[in-house]
């Protein structure tokens, strides 16, 4: 699990090829506490996609950049595109079947 910031969010994501999977978060975030030990699950489960997690309070930019209006939102990248978003808390097989990520 990768700890995402705007300092290594090029690396980490936009220039990644291959599926990198981001959580956009908060610490005051029920939700986001009831989804973070799924996403952990997750994160362990499927080792070909990358995790990362963005703290909102932190990375205002990145969360301004995706239009994250409510959280935990979900964005899945692809060789560095964002192609699919979810926001909500989530138990982790609808997120597998959300993302396709099988």
């Amino acid at each position: 699990m990768i700890v995402i910031t705007k300092e290594n969010f090029k690396k980490e994501v936009t220039e990644y090829k291959g599926k990198v999977l981001l959580d956009f978060w908060a610490e005051w975030c029920g939700p986001c506490k009831m989804t973070a030990p799924v996403f952990e699950e997750l994160s362990e489960q499927y080792g070909s996609i990358k995790f990362g997690k963005v703290n909102v309070d932190q990375q205002k930019d990145i969360a301004a950049e995706y239009n994250i209006m409510s959280i935990p939102t979900f964005i899945l990248f692809e060789d560095g595109v964002a192609v699919k978003q979810l926001s909500g808390a989530y138990p982790a097989e609808e997120i597998v079947r959300f993302f396709g990520i099988y």
